[in-house]
């Protein structure tokens, strides 16, 4: 069928949607539901025009159809929430008030807001993690499946769909920021922790700190440290540790407000970041990687028989400078453990999007700031590349984009759940690219595909990405399930009996590459034209970057064919398996 989505953001369940739905055959287009509502509603007119669809879906959408478009063109609205709940801040609420278990409901566009037929519902489980990530996670997995009975009942012809039951109906308010407040006085670790996760992506949380406003954002417990409530009491990896009334939280993020005024008012950062000099007086309690699990950490290593695993989270899949030197003093520490696989990678959520675009637009000089990041990058990238005593795996329990999947490409085998995403390309932040791409992606799927994704720049399923090479296996898992499922094959990986053969034969490989063209000159390759980039004050790159994050409308997009954009000679390769791994 032909398919327009339209949503108002190409967030990542609208690029989910997208993709699943073009493994199976419709063809898609996408429109972007922003602006004021004149020119949202035109450009809708126009895509239904353009593109005469046999059917709209909306993934992601906060504002309302057109009565006129709906009416026309049967429009199918995803909810995120069962049957009978209506709202704008339905997950919100589920995550504030402690609910275990939720849905997600596909309904028909009407006059009325949530009000429409039932074409389709499915239910998930709440663990205790972040709105964000569970929206990632089990509620777009909800979400996919219901979008596609939906999409196949439409298809049939034959379906009808069912009414909302009157008795069953909820309608809940926007959740403001009056009832999202935190009593610190009052408020345990738990109530405070269901606060933060149910508003830390968008829209945080609003809280006077050291003597400003600031919107607080994400937040995990902390097993021993107490205080005066509401108290900062340490600072960790970037974030903050707060007294709560019966224990305390590290807070990862803050956000001024808006009204603020100045360069980072507006933009995400790590939250020690955010504060500057404010918290030179805070004890910083580093966690080692191998310590306690228990202990929050953003970066965790552990053993299972000759297996290691080297997890990592950061806020958004972004990893500034400092999170890409951490991460590169725990991986040789890991290679230092007598291990013959080793595990990149393997939680829940973002593996990686790659260069912290926010901590570079807030620095004083984003240009430095951009080659500081994207040098650190490189060396993480280029240490997994040249590791060859062991097998390095990359599993990937969410989405990857631009440098993140370029690190993930970097190992031996990459291990994906089915609901993960790949952007294996950086143009629409109008770069050329580095972390050794025109290396990994063409030595996995061929020179003509790494062209094909570098320069289209469409999300990539899981399913997808298996048939083209960018993955060597699909793990079908739950999102909390994972980990677990990771573990026993990597297990089972380090004491097969082939596995020193492979690495043996993985060290001549790299060996026989290096001999060919060494790493260093596509680093130096690539580098070049970003170093161009960075420092060009009229690179599209500058105000990309900007629009971002800050959440405003992208400026255009620099051709495929613009200086710095054309791609290079990429090495030729036969996909995937030319490493001889």
């Amino acid at each position: 069928m032909r398919i327009l989505l339209v949503a108002s953001a190409f967030n990542s369940l609208t690029q989910r949607v997208q993709a699943e739905l073009r493994d199976r055959g419709h063809r898609t287009a996408f429109v972007l539901a922003a602006g004021g509502p004149e020119v949202r509603d035109a450009a809708l007119r126009d895509a239904v025009r353009d593109h005469r669809p046999e059917l709209l879906l909306a993934p992601m959408l906060t504002t309302a159809v057109p009565d006129d478009v709906w009416q026309a063109v049967p429009t199918l609205v995803v909810h995120p929430g069962p049957v009978g709940d209506r709202g704008p801040s339905s997950l919100d609420w589920a995550l504030q008030e402690g609910a275990r278990r939720w849905g997600v409901t596909v309904l028909r566009a009407t006059a009325e807001m949530d009000g429409g037929d039932v074409w389709a519902t499915a239910g998930c489980d709440l663990p205790a993690a972040g709105k964000s990530d569970l929206y990632r996670g089990e509620v777009a997995d909800a979400a996919l499946d219901a979008v596609l009975l939906a999409v196949t009942r439409f298809a049939s012809g034959t379906y009808r769909p069912l009414p909302q039951p009157a008795d069953a109906v909820v309608t809940r308010p926007y959740l403001r920021q009056e009832r999202r407040r935190i009593d610190w006085a009052a408020d345990g670790t738990a109530a405070v922790l269901r606060k933060l996760r149910a508003a830390d992506s968008r829209p945080g949380v609003l809280d006077r700190l050291l003597g400003e406003d600031w919107y607080l954002h994400g937040g995990h417990p902390e097993g021993a440290l107490t205080g005066p409530p509401g108290e900062l009491l340490a600072t960790r990896a970037g974030a903050v540790c707060r007294a709560t009334a019966d224990g305390a939280v590290w807070i990862p993020e803050l956000r001024a407000p808006r009204g603020r005024g100045g360069r980072t008012a507006g933009v995400k950062l790590p939250a020690a970041v955010a504060l500057a000099g404010r918290t030179a007086g805070l004890p910083e309690l580093p966690a080692a990687p191998d310590g306690p699990e228990h202990e929050w950490k953003d970066i965790c290593y552990r053993e299972e028989g000759r297996a290691g695993f080297l997890e990592f989270s950061f806020p958004g899949g972004a990893m500034s400078t400092a999170h890409c030197a951490r991460l590169l003093a725990a991986y040789r520490q890991a290679c230092a453990r007598p291990t013959s696989v080793l595990v990149l990678g393997g939680g829940r959520d973002f593996f990686g999007n790659g260069i912290h675009l926010n901590v570079i637009e807030a620095a004083a000089d984003p240009a430095a700031e951009s080659w500081a990041n994207l040098t650190a990058m490189d060396d993480l990238v280029e240490a997994v590349l040249t590791t060859t005593d062991r097998l390095v795996v990359a599993a990937l329990g969410g989405n990857a984009a631009a440098g993140g999947v370029m690190l993930a490409l970097a190992a031996d085998e990459v291990w994906c759940r089915t609901g993960a995403v790949l952007n294996p390309h950086y143009r629409l932040m109008g770069l050329y690219g580095s972390e050794f791409w025109t290396y990994s992606l063409p030595r996995r799927v061929g020179a003509a595909a790494a062209r094909r994704l570098t320069e289209r720049a469409q999300p990539v399923s899981a399913a997808a990405a298996l048939r083209t090479g960018l993955v060597d296996q699909v793990v079908a898992a739950a999102p909390q399930d994972f980990r677990g499922v990771v573990a026993r094959q990597a297990v089972r990986l380090a004491s097969g009996g082939g596995t020193q053969g492979r690495i043996a034969r993985k060290k001549a490989a790299r060996e026989r590459d290096e001999a060919v063209r060494p790493l260093a000159a596509y680093r130096e390759a690539e580098l070049a034209v970003m170093h161009r980039i960075f420092h060009d004050p009229a690179a599209p790159y500058h105000a990309l970057r900007a629009a971002f994050v800050r959440k405003q409308p992208r400026p255009p997009l620099p051709d495929a064919a613009a200086p710095g954009m054309a791609q290079p000679d990429v090495a030729a390769g036969g996909g995937r398996r030319n490493s001889g791994v």
